[in-house]
């Protein structure tokens, strides 16, 4: 089959590897429908995480299922299924507390950009959709497999509740769907931060009803002056940088709360500043399981559209433009179709 293998920094290829094959019983194969390229891949795209050998690449996918060991139950073969980026057993203390991206078994299925994958753990991990999905919902389907599952975990994490006022903090996938799901749970005022046009026109489509280009002080001091110098009732971080972490923290109001999903590199708080703040801070690996069967449903509902911040849609043959304009930020998010 092909399949996408990163070299090092900037060296993405497509090459001939071995078809998965069931090596538990637990295991699904699925024929993959469409896959893509995550924000984090870019951190080793970009020499960040180190990449010491080649290894196949990608966590995002919906597909077919092809084979089941004997003892998965919950999906069967020709059933068009969606999954977390982490596979989880779902029956776990962990799991049952509703983070299945802390299962005490959890496994990571790696190498999603490909035609084929093995998912581990099938009847915790996989959702099957009663039946083949329309062609125009694939892409937000795809997008619940991550990046919709982390911006409603963003938003969770951050308590927004109903009539508040919620910034999203990071313009990427994971924050324009972080948009939609404040306003999915009834924040009153979302404030977007963002310096790309085709972004905030997104992010306001998804709900935002203020954009801030302005970063760090300036960023800050600017929604403050938005929130009446108070800072806002909840913030999304969705970015990972000591910068964003600062931003999202100091515009929190005091008793406000901030949900971080941005995969943290070199990120340090200050415990005594997190102290006499009041500032709550909750945050980590999405339990996008806990999340798949209600967004499924609103997919299917028409309430969200998060397949829109696909903007970038190649053959899994070019997936190495699709790194590369996701780099250079021509692309929020591209969607490969193997």
């Amino acid at each position: 089959m092909r399949a996408t293998i990163i070299h090092g920094p900037g060296d993405i290829r497509v090459e001939n590897a071995p078809e998965p094959k069931i090596t538990a019983s637990t295991d699904a194969v699925i024929r993959t429908v469409a896959t893509c390229v995550c924000g984090s891949d870019l951190w080793s795209y970009r020499g960040i995480n180190p990449v010491t050998e080649p290894q196949p690449i990608g966590h995002e996918y919906v597909g077919i299922v092809e084979e089941v060991g004997n003892d998965v139950s919950t999906v069967r073969p020709g059933q068009f299924v969606i999954g977390s980026f982490i596979a989880s057993d779902n029956t776990c203390p962990n799991c049952r507390a509703g983070y299945q991206t802390n299962c005490l078994h959890r496994d990571f299925p790696n190498g999603c950009q490909a035609e084929y994958i093995r998912i581990p753990l099938a009847d915790g991990t996989l959702v099957a959709i009663p039946e083949q999905p329309a062609e125009e919902l694939i892409p937000s389907l795809l997008a619940l497999s991550d990046v919709m599952g982390t911006g409603w975990y963003a938003a969770k994490a951050a308590a927004v509740q109903p009539g508040s006022t919620a910034v999203v903090v990071g313009d990427g996938a994971v924050g324009l769907s972080g948009v939609i799901a404040a306003k999915e749970l009834g924040a009153e005022r979302i404030i977007a931060m963002s310096r790309h046009e085709s972004r905030q026109k997104l992010a306001l489509e998804f709900g935002a009803t203020d954009i801030v280009i302005e970063r760090g002080e300036e960023g800050i001091a600017r929604v403050r002056e938005l929130t009446n110098g108070v800072g806002a009732d909840s913030v999304l971080e969705c970015v990972g940088t000591q910068q964003s972490m600062q931003q999202a923290l100091q515009s929190t109001r005091p008793g406000g709360s901030v949900g971080f999903v941005g995969m943290p590199h070199d990120v340090q708080i200050d415990g005594q500043e997190l102290f006499f703040s009041h500032v709550g801070l909750r945050g980590g690996p999405a339990p996008v399981r806990a999340y798949l069967p209600d967004l499924i449903e609103r997919v299917f509902s028409g309430r969200i559209n998060p397949g829109k911040v696909f903007d970038l849609t190649l053959s899994l043959d070019e997936v190495a433009e699709g790194y590369k304009a996701m780099d250079e930020r021509r692309a929020i998010k591209a969607l490969l179709r193997p």
